[in-house]
């Protein structure tokens, strides 16, 4: 089977993030495979196990996202490919990475094609649709459960919490929600067999792609942290006192009453 995992390399939002000119701050920051790929990749993992076959990671970014494509091989990916536009592009949106994707795959005939649900920086879930879309196969969105059987798929996805079974066929994308699997960490032998496996790297010229056919649809107007919170106030006191000052403060500061 001709599996396919398209993998992001994200922000970890758990750590703290600074803007400066209008952007996120990148010194500093730690970077992480999108946590919803991490679910791809361990979904692809255990497909090519049961089925047999291969599995390619594919990633749109610069060269720091080596890194963390090898963390994919480490996990046990077979082969890597890093689609640089970081000579290419200033800018760019979920076209311009989808447009970029599908250009490549077009003639790999993959089986399978796995992303993530959403990434966590962006969370526009956009990228794995638009892909399918460009290539002109079927899609599935949040799914928690994957059977396959032959070219028949078997599919459970997330519906808003409740869960939607759906039969299709292969060739197919689907998009990984929490809750697919357990994704595992690379071991020590996996991280050292990484360092081996074949990781190539292209460029827009590559695909016969320029600027123009990738350019964004859509334009980012302003980046900006949530506004701090105040300090919740205690308030001491008798029963009586403690609701006249909570009413008092809840007409002149909170000005709900």
């Amino acid at each position: 089977m001709n599996i396919y995992v398209l993998m992001k390399r994200t922000f970890d939002t758990e750590e703290k993030i600074t803007i400066s000119g209008g952007k996120i701050n990148e010194d500093g920051a730690e970077f992480i495979i999108n946590p919803y790929d991490e679910y791809a990749v361990e979904e692809a993992i255990q497909v090519r196990d049961a089925h047999g076959g291969e599995i390619t990671v594919i990633s749109v970014g610069d060269e720091e996202t080596e890194k963390q494509l090898r963390t994919a091989l480490a996990m046990g990916a077979d082969k890597a490919v890093l689609i640089n536009t970081e000579d290419d592009l200033d800018y760019g949106d979920q076209y311009t990475t989808a447009k970029i994707l599908a250009e490549f795959l077009k003639d790999k005939n993959p089986d399978l094609i796995i992303a993530g649900n959403v990434a966590i920086d962006g969370g526009s879930g956009q990228v794995g649709p638009r892909v399918a879309e460009l290539l002109d196969i079927p899609y599935v969105t949040t799914i928690t459960k994957l059977e396959i059987d032959g070219s028949d798929v078997k599919i459970t996805r997330d519906v808003e919490g409740d869960s939607e079974e759906i039969a299709t066929s292969l060739p197919l994308l689907v998009t990984a929600q929490q809750g697919l699997n357990e994704p595992r960490y690379p071991s020590l032998p996996g991280i050292m067999k990484a360092k081996k496996k074949p990781l190539e790297e292209l460029e827009l010229d590559d695909l016969d792609l320029d600027e123009d056919d990738v350019e964004a649809k859509t334009k980012t107007l302003e980046i900006f942290l949530p506004a701090k919170k105040e300090a919740g106030k205690i308030l001491e006191g008798e029963l009586e006192d403690k609701v006249k000052e909570l009413v008092h403060l809840l007409h002149t500061e909170a000005k709900v009453v």
